[in-house]
This record gives structure tokens, sequence and C-alpha cells, in this order.
């Protein structure tokens, strides 16, 4: 999608890929791509680089799947991110595995989402909790990042600083990070913590969950949306026409 490539799958191949990335002791990290992402990666190389780094992304967005399918990858579904992250909790709380949670708006937003995920998925192990301060960290307190995630003993390291923060951090740090699996999920920490209501399911079917998460946060993310909702539809407009004359040849 715009020079992006994106997953056609499904949250159980997702979740089943996830843990033979562990089992196999790989060193991978997924990004659950929104269409904020996608054009931010047109326009920071750093960006794009580092999603063209990832190992996985998947269509976090639903106006990428209705592309991605009008593009001929009919069997493209939406893998959200809050939804895989719950996904995942639920499965790591059956198996064990265990997970590190690095991000946060706030420390105490942090720590309530580590008290919510574990109130709702009994047996969670919540192996540790990072919440990194807005500005750039200092090399002493990334160092001290590493050393508490690699000392945790987590399999899983969620992140949840926005894109593409958290793309661009996954990317430098992958290196240097033992635990074999890196998920950015953007919003969901403030949603699974219960900071900010997530639009109703008919809403998010109907590609409208943007104008849900403007008319609660509009000071926040109207710049956001007003810059690339329609530098989507022309760029995805032009992708469509070159992929119909495509067809024709």
């Amino acid at each position: 999608m715009l020079g992006i490539p994106l997953a056609v799958s499904d949250y159980g191949a997702v979740l089943d890929w996830m843990d033979a990335t562990i089992a196999a002791g790989a060193r991978a990290w997924v990004t659950a791509a929104a269409v904020n992402l996608v054009m931010c990666a047109q326009e920071d190389p750093e960006a794009r680089a580092a999603v063209l780094g990832a190992t996985l992304a998947v269509p976090d967005g639903q106006p990428l799947v209705w592309a991605l399918r009008a593009l001929g990858h009919k069997p493209a579904t939406r893998i959200y991110g809050p939804d895989l992250m719950a996904l995942a909790c639920a499965r790591a709380a059956r198996t064990g595995t265990p997970m590190f949670l690095y991000g946060g708006r706030t420390r105490e937003a942090l720590e309530l989402l580590e008290r919510r995920l574990c109130e709702r998925f009994p047996g969670l192990r919540v192996a540790g909790a990072y919440w990194p301060p807005f500005r750039e960290l200092s090399t002493e307190e990334e160092r001290a990042a590493i050393v508490q995630i690699n000392s945790s003993g987590a399999a899983v390291v969620w992140v949840g600083t926005g894109q593409p923060k958290q793309e661009k951090w996954m990317a430098r740090m992958r290196a240097q990070l033992s635990p074999p699996l890196l998920v950015g999920v953007g919003a969901a920490f403030d949603f699974h913590a219960g900071l900010v209501p997530q639009a109703p399911p008919w809403m998010q079917r109907a590609g409208l969950e943007w104008s849900y998460r403007l008319a609660r946060e509009p000071r926040r993310l109207w710049r956001r949306y007003a810059r690339y909702n329609p530098r989507f539809i022309a760029g995805f407009a032009r992708q469509y026409v070159g992929h119909l004359r495509d067809r024709r040849r």
C-alpha cells in the first residue's frame, strides 16, 4: 500500500505466527499500521526505513483493508492493534507467556494499564513495565530501559508510544533487546487502561473510527487527520488507477 507491505492475514494466523516466533527464539518486531503511519512513511525517511524494516506490518485501519481488497487482495482483514493485544493477552494468560509493557501517557497510566490487564486476564504475567518520558531519552536512560527489559525475562514487549515514534524505537532497539518479539500497538495502551473510549463497533466497521477519536481529542488529532486522510485518498487513487492499467495489459 503506497510502497508499504501489509500482511493479508487474520488474527488467528498472526497469533500463531507470534507464538512460533517466540518458540523459535527469533528476534522480530510487528507494527499495527494505521493510515497515519503509511502516510507518515511517505514523508519521513526514518519512519519509512523503520516500517520497511518491520518483520510484519498488519493493516490496523479499515480504510487500508478496503484499499487492499480493491487491489485484488480479497482475503484481507483488519488486524486492529487493541484487539490483537487483547487476544494475545488472553492466550498468554493460558500459556504463561511473560510480557513487558513499554509506553503509556504517564507512569500512573502505565500502572493502571498493568492492573486492568491483570484483572481482565487472570493469570497474565506482566514481567515488567517502563514509562519513557515524551522527550528523547538520554544515553543512560536508554541503557537502563534496555537492562530492565532484558532482565525481565519477557517474551513479548508491547510498545505503546504512538506512531511513528514506536516504529523508530523498535527498529533502533531491536538488536539490543533479548525478548523475541516487539509489538507496536499505538493507542491500545490508552484503550485498555480505560483512559480513552473506543469507537463503537459499527463506526469501526464503517471506517469512521477517526471521526470518533477526533471528536474526543480534537486538539491532539486534528492536524494528523486533516493532513493525512486527504493525502491517503489521493495516493490510493493513483495506485488504483495504475492497478487497473496493469490489469488491462
